[in-house]
């Protein structure tokens, strides 16, 4: 099974006096359109996820909604509490581990800091987490079920190292 860890594409400025309930701050037109070229490529060599886990907060949802259109399938898009900021990882491996029964590919679509640290948990690192520009992604390789520590890093991209 692929698991895709996405870092939220470009949302507009945090404090911005037009959300001041940052969960509805949303992607930027530049990022809608950046990312949707990321997905483009990536949709080229196999980035396919046939579910989508999201942050309820909008630019993560929309993120997600521009994977979903990206990739030419019907992946499905769920809202997870668990991708939310300091969110909860035993429930969000819980819901993988039984998307995984079905679905070969799985994608999450959080925030940093808390990708970083979702990433290098799957891996099995003890301490320590990766930076994750806007628009990133890394697919991690589960032989079996997904479990915290059992994870191999596929790859990881962001935007730039596309030429987007």
């Amino acid at each position: 099974m692929d698991l895709y860890i996405i870092r939220h594409a470009w949302a507009g400025q945090h404090g911005d006096p037009r959300w001041p309930d940052d969960s509805q701050r949303p992607l930027t037109e530049d990022g809608r359109v950046r990312f949707s070229h990321v997905i483009a490529k990536l949709s080229r060599r196999g980035f396919a996820p046939e579910i989508i886990g999201a942050s309820p907060m909008v630019r993560c949802v929309q993120t997600a909604e521009l994977v979903a259109a990206g990739v030419g399938g019907p992946a499905k898009i769920v809202q997870l509490d668990e991708l939310l900021p300091g969110g909860a990882l035993d429930g969000l491996v819980a819901w993988t581990v039984r998307q995984s029964r079905k679905h070969h590919q799985v994608a999450w679509v959080g925030h940093a800091p808390d990708v970083g640290q979702l990433t290098t948990a799957m891996l099995g690192a003890a301490a320590g987490w990766l930076r994750f520009a806007k628009g990133a992604i890394a697919t991690l390789r589960f032989d079996g079920l997904p479990q915290v520590g059992t994870g191999e890093l596929r790859w990881m991209v962001t935007a730039k190292v596309l030429g987007c």
